[in-house]
């Protein structure tokens, strides 16, 4: 069993930042997802599931990033504590969209874009930029 607890939305003012987190429990997580990649997607009314950033879970160094979030997000982790970070910058109110953290068994390369790639979801945090 592997659950994925999202946290840190909330409302910003354009320009401004957010940090997400993700904890990730479960007493198959460790086993499961060694070699894996935690990922972030985030999903708008009118825009549907977006690719945001993803870590390959064994690195910490390997990152994939949408072009959305190139140059202004950036993800981490802290493997000790099982948790994923999402350091967003700048931000826009084009930014505004639930975000979710998701896990991958096996994925690397284009393939972490694909949300089909990610079988373990949390429930999402909502993030909200005024302009």
């Amino acid at each position: 069993q592997v659950q994925l607890q999202e946290s840190g939305g909330g409302l910003v003012q354009a320009g401004g930042s957010l940090r997400l987190s993700c904890a990730a429990s479960g007493r198959t997580f460790n086993s499961t997802f060694s070699r894996g990649t935690l990922g972030w997607f985030r999903q708008s009314p009118g825009k549907g599931g977006e690719f945001v950033a993803a870590i390959r879970w064994n690195s910490g160094t390997i990152n994939y990033y949408g072009d959305s979030a190139k140059g202004r997000f950036t993800i981490s982790s802290d493997a000790a504590k099982n948790m994923v970070f999402l350091q967003m910058n700048n931000l826009s109110p084009e930014d505004t969209a639930v975000y979710y953290c998701a896990a991958a068994s096996d994925c690397s390369g284009t393939v972490c874009f694909d949300r089909r790639a990610y079988g373990h979801w949390g429930p999402g945090t909502q993030v909200t930029v005024s302009s």
